[in-house]
């Protein structure tokens, strides 16, 4: 503990967002390049050195908080890295995308605002890259055992890493044409720019990782042939099977799903597109969900100049603080919080009729209605209670060109075969079954992350590959000194 009234004598100090006016009209990221190290060390400083940090235990990687903390208040950069790395294999990723349930642990968030947990990460994380303390670590000897990883998110990539430097051979397989999973064309450019993955795979390929891209497997390349030519299989596709809407006018042309319209922006700041041909300039968009996703979709809208951004949340608008006796310390709370995006859609006035910045809250979708030629022009909605019951009185009609549908996934997409070819067995809600050990019921077949866990955040995602790891080095050769984070059936600390 560098300053030991550092808590008492420093306020929070956060990352600054680049002016909305700015940042609208560029894909960069939204933060003021270079802000963040200046206050950096000073933030580190409200660290208490918990004797007991809740932070550990809100963060499912296990990420050892306080001690680098204390590191980046002495401007130890080489062994803060260390530290960090050694729970995390991609810290850039989480401190730029995780919502920072350890923030929502930490112990000064009883009566003060938290340790801003997350910034310090990323700059510990960037700083490492800068300084080039992040170095390929190749394994010193190959164990001779192969490993198959289907899907190159942020779960797939973990558990190749940490099995590649475990010595086994590890070859990734990717069903787009570019690597990294709903990083590379889920999460716009604006939250994440791509360079940070890009320098990951060169480290991983430096490693000696294997990557196949533009391999559906049981499509492309049989389940059975996968098999047979690897000692273990891990499953870390994902949770892609979207969930639908199910209301009168949904078959309007003009109404999509957000990981129809998310990837298509993605592949314009690729380079693939010069314009999305889904695009929301000229249109009045809705956007059905009030999660993540539905705000990446509300930046792009913005980024995009559609004529008006709205977006309908099911519940009730949170308060703006915890409510102890609902959802006390250390849980995560569901607050009101003011995304990037959320930001730029209240201070552009996207939605004159929202609530509160773009978003509807309490809000249900009733109909769509459409044109003579078959496309929507208006979404039809009715206010809700506690309970989801329309209030008497309150239904409304919006103006909508473009509705893009952003209501979660219910887990992995079953069309290309791979979960039937192989055999292994599902839950009811989808997801693949495995057993303590992440092991499914096909011998040497393991699956993590969101496949099997059910849609998470990044920050578990990355916990499961590193966890299925460990689970597989066992398998392979009996022990595993990997470390092993959480167990599959673990759970977020929530009320």
């Amino acid at each position: 503990m560098a300053d030991p009234k550092g808590f008492m004598t420093t306020p929070r100090e956060e990352w600054p967002r680049r002016p909305v006016e700015e940042r609208v009209r560029d894909w960069d990221e939204v933060y003021v390049p270079g802000a963040l190290l200046p206050i950096i060390s000073k933030q580190a400083d409200r660290c208490m050195d918990c004797g007991v940090p809740f932070c550990h235990d809100a963060c499912p990687l296990g990420n050892l908080i306080p001690e680098w903390n204390d590191l980046v208040s002495r401007e130890d950069w080489r062994a803060a890295s260390d530290r960090l790395h050694a729970t995390n294999n991609f810290p850039e990723f989480t401190g730029r995308l995780c919502p920072a349930p350890c923030e929502a642990g930490c112990v000064l968030a009883i009566n003060q605002p938290a340790v801003t947990i997350k910034n310090v990460e990323c700059a510990i994380a960037d700083h490492a890259w800068a300084e080039g303390l992040a170095s390929p670590r190749p394994p010193e000897r190959l164990s001779g055992r192969t490993v198959a990883v289907i899907g190159s998110g942020p779960t797939g990539l973990a558990a190749a890493q940490q099995l590649t430097r475990a010595g086994h051979t590890v070859a990734v397989y990717e069903k787009d044409d570019r690597l990294g999973g709903l990083m590379r064309y889920g999460i716009p450019e604006f939250k994440m720019q791509k360079h940070h993955l890009e320098r990951r795979l060169d480290q991983m390929r430096a490693e000696g990782t294997k990557f196949r891209t533009s391999v559906v497997v049981g499509r492309d390349l049989r389940a059975a042939e996968l098999r047979a030519r690897y000692d273990a299989v891990v499953i870390a596709t994902g949770a892609t099977a979207w969930r639908e809407l199910s209301v009168p006018g949904r078959e309007l042309d003009g109404i999509h799903q957000a990981m129809e319209y998310l990837p298509l922006a993605n592949r314009v700041c690729e380079g693939d597109l010069a314009e999305s041909p889904m695009s929301a300039a000229g249109k009045h968009v809705v956007i059905v969900g009030g999660g993540d996703t539905g705000a990446d979709c509300l930046g792009t809208a913005v980024r995009q100049r559609a004529a008006s951004v709205t977006q309908l949340d099911i519940y009730a608008q949170p308060g703006a603080e915890r409510d102890e006796d609902v959802e006390p310390w250390p849980t995560y709370p569901k607050i009101y919080r003011l995304s990037a995006a959320h930001e730029e859609a209240r201070d552009l006035e996207t939605a004159p009729s929202a609530d509160a910045d773009a978003r509807l809250f309490a809000a249900s979708t009733l109909r769509f209605t459409g044109d003579g030629s078959g496309h929507v022009r208006s979404l039809h909605l009715v206010e809700v209670d506690e309970a989801r019951r329309p209030v008497p009185g309150t239904g409304r009609t919006l103006p909508a060109d473009l509705v893009l549908l952003a209501l979660g996934f219910s887990g992995p997409d079953r069309e290309d075969g791979l979960l039937d070819q192989l055999g292994v067995a599902t839950e009811p809600r989808g997801t693949v079954s495995r057993d303590t050990g992440f092991a499914t019921n096909v011998p040497g077949v393991f699956a993590a992350g969101d496949a099997a866990r059910g849609q998470s955040l990044i920050v578990w995602a990355i916990a499961e590959g590193r966890a299925v790891a460990a689970a597989v080095d066992r398998y392979l050769t009996g022990s595993s000194q990997l470390p092993s984070p959480i167990s599959p059936h673990d759970r977020p600390m929530t009320v």
